[in-house]
């Protein structure tokens, strides 16, 4: 079966300051379960899990991390893929919003809702929340959005502006951080990663963006190994600070991310234009970071 006949969903594993986690119940189903629910159309998954996990518990959340995602045969045949995300409860909640599909939540603890849950795959997951270390640092870095053709702009190419289909990558970007709710913005030197940012910025009531070199691309390919360890390092003292949305650039991205991570191959970091990752803390451990 194609990729477009799969049918996507998202949800999450949504946990309290005192460290209980929420479970749904579906009357139609009468099942216990992980909040979850259908995307929209071309919506992303971290969006969908974040409104799908407020209509279904009243809980407004941050996402913190990836979790791993769950897929299934649909009594139909369809295929179904479930995206999940370790959510933390933020701020007062309320009611629940979709009451034709749940008809009561339950505040329990890792153990009891394990006992709890109906499906099997969901309990692989909350397993694997449980398993995390508390979440220290949460940071998304995104490569800047689409800016034309650099050979069609004469100028100064640090001054070249992201163009119609780079604003839209921009305010989508803006709209995906709403979920994470960064605190600090932090551009490479180009005009076009500031840009990029820029909703994000108003999305936050005017929140400053912070130009900083370090995560600028260099002149020649070939450098950027070397200039990746000193974004890996800048990056490193930006995520002492609290969460941040950091903008860089295409050549900078993969080998920051591999030197993070350790590892000699960059391809698999390789990020389009408008792009971003999930990159999640816990003490000094980076966790497997998501894309967005």
């Amino acid at each position: 079966m194609s990729e477009a006949s799969t049918v996507r969903a998202a949800g999450g594993v949504l946990v309290r300051d005192d460290g209980r986690v929420c479970l749904v119940h579906r009357p139609r189903y009468d099942d216990w379960a992980l909040p979850k629910g259908k995307l929209d159309p071309d919506e992303p998954p971290i969006l969908g899990a974040a409104r799908e996990v407020l209509e279904e518990t009243g809980q407004p959340v941050r996402v913190r991390a990836a979790l791993p995602s769950v897929s299934y045969k649909l009594p139909d045949g369809r295929p179904k893929t479930v995206d999940y995300w370790l959510m933390a409860a933020a701020g007062d909640g309320g009611p629940v919003q979709d009451t034709d599909e749940v008809d009561e939540i339950a505040w329990l603890t890792f153990d009891e809702a394990a006992a709890r849950l109906t499906y099997a795959d969901e309990r692989v997951v909350l397993d694997h929340a449980a398993a995390l270390p508390a979440v220290t640092a949460v940071v998304v870095l995104v490569r800047h959005a689409h800016a034309g053709e650099r050979k069609k702009w004469s100028g100064n190419d640090a001054l070249r502006p992201i163009d119609a289909q780079g604003q839209a990558e921009a305010e989508r970007f803006a709209a995906v951080c709403g979920p994470i709710g960064p605190e600090r913005l932090i551009a490479a030197t180009p005009l076009r990663c500031k840009q990029t940012l820029e909703p994000v910025s108003a999305a936050y009531g005017g929140l400053p963006i912070v130009v900083d070199g370090a995560f600028a691309e260099p002149a020649e390919a070939d450098e950027a190994p070397a200039k990746a360890k000193l974004a890996a390092q800048r990056l490193l003292d930006v995520r002492a600070g609290g969460l941040a949305a950091i903008c860089s650039q295409g050549k900078i991205i993969p080998h920051l991310l591999a030197t993070l991570l350790d590892e000699a191959d960059s391809e698999p970091y390789k990020t389009a234009k408008g792009d971003a990752w999930l990159l999640t803390w816990a003490g000094e451990r980076l966790l497997a970071p998501a894309r967005l």
